[in-house]
């Protein structure tokens, strides 16, 4: 199966952190993925784009917090992050982008 422009879509950007830096050590990569996005459309994008076998995907969404700017009140957008386990020998070099 080709890459889609969906699969573009699901997978926003990674996520580089000191928290996922650690995490990478244990086989793990978070990537910044659509509101919308299903764990099984996460782990086919990430299959997909990097050709890296998935064993599992967790997934968190953080509420925007809420800000004021000058007496104005805003709001940040809520922001969905995956965490992908890799199969045991596979790794992604996130540093060089799609």
């Amino acid at each position: 199966m080709a890459a889609t422009a969906r699969h573009y879509d699901t997978i926003l950007s990674p996520v580089i952190t000191e928290k996922t830096t650690l995490l990478s050590e244990q086989n793990k990569v978070v990537f910044k993925v659509a509101n919308d996005a299903t764990k099984d459309e996460i782990a086919a994008a990430v299959e997909e784009l990097f050709k890296v076998k998935v064993t599992k995907v967790n997934t968190i969404v953080t509420k925007g917090k809420t800000k004021r700017f000058r007496g104005i009140v805003g709001r940040r957008n809520d922001v969905k992050k995956a965490i992908v386990t890799l199969a045991e020998g596979q790794s992604i070099d996130i540093t060089t982008g799609l």
